[in-house]
């Protein structure tokens, strides 16, 4: 016990260490919790690959006829199955490739709803590149090698649409990127992947897996075939099947984090004295996001713990309490995980996943804040989180161009942005109204489209083979130049391309932007590091930019594009993007 209480101790913190005998007891007193993570590991948390071979049509010249082998076998055996005539004649034509397509099914995906596909040529092909083509309807499943041959297993998605080529996605030109494209949610899942809870075999048993299950029943609920019930059911003794919470839905990590955190022993009286060593807890920088965890595990009773962190000192220790109170339901809140977003780069992903769930006055206000922001990340940030609350708001709710993408014009003040995705959904946000385009330019959108800029007016011309010429002229201005390449017949990668031309040109007023959503795998530093640094630096009352207005050359800093006063990123942080 002795040996316990000093490793209990030694990661406690200062906030507690070194403290009275009453402390000490109550650190002790952990030793005879159990929390559902002590008997049982998640299951179904991880993405599901599911791939086919594919043929890609409308190639202006640059495919080819792909060399007998296993793929070649597999497409012509699916082209046989849905009955196309002279199959290997298609496949001869220099406008077809075959190409091989995947796509990952995310946890607690439901059937119908979209995933990103990604698709390639194979290394024994000779098409040159994937401009301009089209995802034929795909049905991709399971595949593995059994037995020297490829099986697959049920079809579990759908994919098909326009292919999105960008040479310089990850930063660099490379010779095989115009054989790499994707189709920002072109993938429809033909099923609903369920998560779940494994007991571990020390402790299988019905009476402990009903007893979990309760336990978990007290704590979350949700609407489920339209009645109110809990979470999770108890199948054998061995698996706990898992509704996602409506809280979690767009955050299944931490959902899955707090339910393993819920006590499932605690010691007679021992919840108010663990609720005095929580606190204690989240006082301290080093232990509060273990602490608000805990507390958000244990529901509306630890809701007076978490609010007094917010009166904090310590930017850490308010943002791990607003956090946690944000799933609780708590909008006051949403403030200091605004500020959060803003100033600690390394917490504005969970900042805003967390505002996300604040669905009333406060937490909208507090992201339709963030509108204005230098960040890229945290004003697109922002606005992806506006438009999964209600996509239908007046601010965000944008206009759906056809069948190509969406287009967002947000009258919201900030330098002018604009913002394109290569996942999720096809969709271009313009942060500000006047998106100017400047005279000069002559850009291609697609393999037909051409947009000559002159005068304070754009051309858009379409020219194809055996159909009459298209032309379109519209202001010089982003919106309508994207509304019209729809028009004559464009998709959205012509757009993007046409967007990616004219900020080469350095023809754009604007900053462009790609892929900019916050993450919090790509490389930031800690919470704690980076709230530390931020507190020395105000005490020593630094000239250095604050976190939201990094320096040229840190992670924060997107990489300068050609274009006048713009920025081609992809994604704050990660490598910039140019053509």
């Amino acid at each position: 016990m002795a040996t316990a209480l000093i490793a209990l101790l030694g990661c406690a913190g200062p906030a507690i260490r070194s403290q009275s005998p009453e402390v000490a007891a109550l650190i002790g007193m952990e030793s005879d919790i159990r929390l559902v993570g002590d008997y049982a590991a998640p299951w179904g948390t991880h993405p599901q690959r599911i791939e086919r071979a594919a043929l890609v049509t409308g190639l202006p010249g640059t495919g080819s006829d792909p060399p007998p082998g296993t793929q070649r076998a597999l497409l012509m055996a699916d082209m046989q199955a849905r009955g196309v005539a002279e199959p290997n004649k298609l496949l001869a034509s220099p406008t077809t490739a075959l190409v091989w397509v995947h796509g990952y099914l995310p946890p607690g995906i439901r059937k119908g709803e979209r995933f990103d596909v990604m698709v390639e040529v194979p290394s024994d092909n000779e098409t040159t590149s994937l401009g301009a083509g089209w995802l034929m309807e795909t049905r991709l499943a399971e595949m593995a090698i059994l037995g020297q041959r490829v099986r697959d297993g049920h079809v579990l998605g759908i994919a098909e649409g326009p292919l999105l080529v960008d040479p310089v996605s990850g930063g660099t030109l490379d010779s095989k990127s115009k054989l790499r494209a994707r189709v920002p949610g072109g993938g429809v899942s033909m099923t609903t992947r369920t998560i779940g809870l494994i007991i571990a075999p020390e402790h299988r048993s019905i009476a402990l897996s009903k007893r979990v299950g309760d336990t978990i029943n007290r704590r979350f609920h949700a609407v489920i075939k339209g009645t109110k019930r809990g979470v999770a059911t108890p199948k054998t003794e061995r698996f706990i099947d898992l509704e996602i919470a409506p809280a979690y839905e767009h955050n299944l990590a931490r959902y899955i984090r707090v339910i393993r955190a819920i006590a499932v022993v605690e010691p007679p009286s021992g919840r108010h004295a663990r609720m005095e060593l929580l606190a204690r807890q989240l006082a301290d920088p080093v232990t509060a996001p273990s602490a608000a965890l805990k507390l958000e595990a244990i529901g509306r009773d630890a809701l007076p713990v978490l609010k007094k962190g917010l009166e904090s000192s310590d930017a850490e220790v308010r943002f791990a309490a607003a956090e946690a109170l944000a799933y609780l339901g708590e909008s006051n809140a949403a403030p200091h995980l605004a500020e959060a977003a803003l100033h600690l780069r390394s917490a504005r992903p969970a900042a805003l996943a967390a505002l996300q769930v604040l669905d009333d006055a406060n937490g909208i206000d507090a992201l339709q804040s963030l509108l204005t922001s230098p960040s890229a990340e945290t004003r697109y940030g922002a606005f992806r989180a506006l438009w999964k609350i209600d996509p239908t708001a007046p601010l965000i709710r944008g206009e759906r161009l056809g069948d190509a993408c969406s287009i967002h014009c947000l009258d919201v003040a900030g330098p002018p942005l604009i913002h394109c995705t290569r996942s999720t959904r096809p969709e271009i946000v313009l942060f500000g109204t006047e998106h100017s385009i400047d005279s000069g330019l002559r850009a291609e959108a697609g393999s037909s489209i051409v947009v000559v800029v002159e005068g304070g007016k754009a051309t858009i011309n379409r020219f194809t083979a055996g159909e009459p010429d298209q032309i379109v002229e519209v202001d010089a201005r982003i919106d309508p130049v994207a509304r019209g390449i729809i028009q004559v017949g464009g998709t959205y990668p012509d757009v993007v391309q046409f967007l990616q031309q004219a900020s080469a040109g350095r023809c754009l007023s604007s900053r462009l932007a790609f892929d900019a959503v916050p993450n919090e795998f790509d490389g930031r530093t800690s919470i704690h590091d980076e709230a530390s640094s931020r507190d020395r630096d105000e005490d020593e009352e630094s000239d250095d930019p604050p976190a939201d207005e990094p320096a040229e050359g840190s992670d924060d800093t997107a990489r300068r594009g050609p274009g006048r006063g713009s920025d081609v990123a992809a994604g704050e942080g990660r490598a910039g993007t140019s053509s």
